[in-house]
């Protein structure tokens, strides 16, 4: 709008012009052809408007220059759609692999602790026999679990992959495409041990839109291909 007086523009609505202390009347203003002013009332609908405003309105893009990214302090904590999932034959050859390595280190490391005890006992003139070779058997029992949490544990916290997986290129990831944690790697393998006796939480893979198998949804886990 502007002044009757000096004919200034008037940007803020006041009872004196800025310009020339002109007393202003707000009902007889001229209003300025140039000024364009756009209302979007709650009765009218989006094609009053031109595209183009509605494009600016609703298309938001942050200083990264990449737009529907999630606001600051948000976590997005699902794996993008866009990835290829592992399927059931896949991680199953991988998982065959992977048990085919452990039992060879296994067997090595059963030689090697059965040609010592044996040994040891000849060393006191005896020999191994099925009553004197128990505390074998046990602590030969919890090497073994402990060669296999050892295994999955390290190779999916360091690199997300074990052998069996690298051969078929599988990679285990966490939650936005993140590295597994050693946390989350020790809870995989923990859950998968428990649930090894309900074969339904490996199968769950075959069902599972993610392909995940029980492990996987407790750590928070995904199998994709690469």
């Amino acid at each position: 709008m502007r002044c009757p007086a000096c004919d200034s523009v008037i940007t803020q609505n006041t009872a004196v012009c800025s310009r020339c202390n002109a007393p202003l009347d707000p009902t007889g203003l001229g209003r300025d052809p140039t000024d364009e002013e756009v209302h979007l009332n709650s009765d009218q609908e989006k094609t009053d408007l031109p595209n183009e405003t509605f494009d600016r309105m609703e298309t938001y893009i942050p200083p990264s220059g990449k737009a529907n990214d999630p606001p600051l302090g948000r976590t997005n904590h699902q794996a993008p759609d866009s990835r290829l999932w592992g399927g059931f034959i896949r991680r199953a050859c991988a998982f065959a692999v992977d048990w085919a390595i452990i039992l060879l280190l296994g067997l090595v490391m059963f030689m090697m602790s059965y040609i010592g005890y044996k040994v040891g006992l000849s060393a006191h003139g005896r020999s191994v026999t099925i009553e004197n070779s128990s505390g074998l058997y046990f602590i030969l029992t919890w090497a073994s679990v402990a060669l296999s949490a050892a295994y999955f544990v390290i190779f999916h916290s360091l690199d997300g992959r074990t052998v069996g997986k690298w051969i078929f290129g599988l990679r285990v990831i966490g939650a936005e495409n993140g590295d597994v944690t050693f946390s989350q790697a020790f809870l995989r393998w923990l859950a998968s041990v428990g649930f090894a006796p309900v074969l339904l939480g490996f199968l769950w893979v075959i069902w599972s839109r993610e392909k995940r198998a029980w492990h996987d949804i407790i750590a928070r886990t995904w199998v994709i291909r690469q």
